[in-house]
């Protein structure tokens, strides 16, 4: 099925107030996204897509997968309900205000440091990065008003 079939489907079903077009569809199809596209109850999985960046605002209800992404940056305030895989991605550095409900995954990443104010609910796998070097208390200590409620898993 062509592009342009599934956006009359999804514009159909939009207006008979039936569904809402996807997230992933309008992000990879550089659709405009409205406040309600910004919260996502469902998982996302962008495993092995060419993206760089995510919109601003988003909060993702459940999983999001970045794992082997070319993307760069998250934006400041993304909050996560479950785990946040950015596992072999090309981040360098975790925004401020970062809340992940359950674990996060950040092996073989360059990230140097955690940033304050990070919440993480389960446990946060740092394995080929360069936090190995630091002591659990000093990772827990870099994230100050935030927490590490699980284990860090080296």
């Amino acid at each position: 099925m062509d592009n342009s079939t599934l956006k009359n489907i999804f514009d159909f079903l939009e207006e008979k107030g039936e569904h809402r077009t996807p997230f992933l569809w309008k992000w990879k199809n550089n659709i405009p996204l409205t406040e309600d596209d910004l919260n996502v109850e469902s998982d996302l999985n962008f495993y092995n897509l060419e993206i760089k960046s995510l919109p601003k605002g988003l909060k993702i209800h459940s999983h999001l997968g970045l794992y082997k992404t070319n993307i760069t940056s998250l934006p400041k305030g993304l909050e996560v309900g479950g785990d946040l895989n950015l596992n072999d991605t090309k981040i360098k550095s975790l925004p401020q205000g970062l809340k992940v409900g359950g674990n996060l995954y950040i092996q073989y990443t360059k990230i140097k440091s955690l940033p304050e104010g990070l919440e993480v609910g389960g446990d946060l796998y740092i394995n080929k990065t360069p936090l190995t070097k630091y002591s659990d208390y000093e990772l827990r200590e870099m994230v100050k008003l935030g927490f590490i409620k699980g284990d860090i898993i080296r």
